[in-house]
């Protein structure tokens, strides 16, 4: 076993047995660019500007070297020209780094996004887990996201992917599905036809997500996106049922994730409280941190205390925040981002 991956089990055992001194994922959005015209998310609409420079993003890394997990996010990653700039940052400086994730829109150039991952995958980081984010089948999905022939090229963006993976063991990808009452019902049918478009692909090749609300991320709390609990827990309990077993650590807590997911959607009550702002935190590329994406409290700028992240996380503010969300009294949430961590903060609680 990777000494790394070792590290990361480490820590999520500790994480078992009380609080943790700083935090071992961060989710980070490197950019609230985004070329997507979305129905259910209105970070497209932000036009951002003076948000963190490489340079800034160096010292912030130099100076935070705690993390075995980062989640860069967006917007569109690809965006940003100096993405394999921004990860090298992070791998010389987080000595543990096991896991690194991105998602995709796949509308960025296919040969500059491949380069880019090129030079990431040579950074020799042991996992990168890469997104491609898609909502439906070829008209629905072109329709969620508002741009004609985005589907082609996520199919087109999955077809790279795997053809990389026959050279890199490090990468891997999944679909990502977003279920909102924009595509009720269409899940089955959205893997089926993937299937026929890029071969190989089943059941274990889709991760779901419920849409979510978000005042501090998504910029998004005016749409009437919500998915109906009882359809999206019959989804995902059919998802369930069509995966098939594997040993692989992501692969389990990923099948633990779903099956509390579909609690969630059904009862509207997260199944267990997150380990936000202690074994994760996230911060956006204009360099504010929040426990969560899903949380509005902010906690600090890194800009305000030299880029150094533990001043802020050890604020009475900070603490107070983590009191709070210890006792259920955080924005109600169920995503991959934060639940992953709970749930390996709860090891018990992935066996059921």
């Amino acid at each position: 076993m990777d000494g790394k991956m070792i590290g990361i089990i480490g820590t999520a055992l500790r994480s078992n047995l009380g609080s943790l001194s700083k935090p071992y994922k961060l989710n980070f959005s490197v950019t609230y660019s985004c070329q997507s015209r979305c129905l259910t998310c209105s970070i497209w609409q932000m036009h951002p500007k003076n948000e963190l420079t490489i340079e800034e993003i160096r010292e912030f890394a130099g100076k935070n070297t705690s993390f075995r997990w980062i989640e860069l996010t967006g917007g569109e990653v690809f965006i940003r020209d100096d993405i394999d700039e921004i990860t090298k940052a992070f791998k010389e400086h987080c000595k543990g780094l096991y896991i690194l994730t991105m998602p995709t829109n796949s509308l960025c150039n296919q040969s500059l996004v491949r380069r880019k991952l090129e030079l990431i995958l040579g950074l020799g980081i042991p996992r990168l887990a890469v997104t491609v984010s898609l909502d439906g089948y070829r008209e629905l999905h072109d329709k969620i996201r508002g741009v004609q022939g985005n589907y082609e090229k996520a199919i087109a963006m999955a077809r790279m992917l795997r053809e990389m993976q026959e050279e890199h063991r490090s990468l891997s990808f999944v679909f990502g599905y977003t279920m909102s009452k924009l595509n009720h019902g269409a899940l089955a049918r959205t893997i089926e036809e993937v299937a026929k478009e890029v071969p190989g692909t089943t059941y274990n090749d889709f991760h779901v997500n419920l849409s979510q609300l978000s005042s501090n991320y998504y910029n998004n709390t005016g749409l009437d996106i919500k998915a109906d609990g009882k359809e999206a827990a019959r989804e995902i309990r059919l998802l369930l049922g069509k995966r098939h077993f594997s040993s692989d650590p992501v692969q389990i807590i990923e099948a633990a994730f779903l099956r509390n997911l579909a609690r969630y959607a059904e009862t509207g009550k997260q199944p267990m409280s997150s380990r936000s702002g202690e074994a994760s935190v996230f911060l956006d590329s204009f360099g504010n941190v929040y426990p969560s994406i899903m949380s509005d409290k902010k906690l600090g700028n890194i800009r305000e205390t030299g880029y150094y992240m533990q001043s802020i996380l050890g604020s009475d503010a900070a603490k107070g925040v983590r009191a709070l969300i210890k006792e259920g009294r955080e924005p109600l949430q169920w995503t991959s981002c934060e639940a992953y961590q709970a749930l390996l903060g709860n090891l018990a609680s992935v066996l059921v």
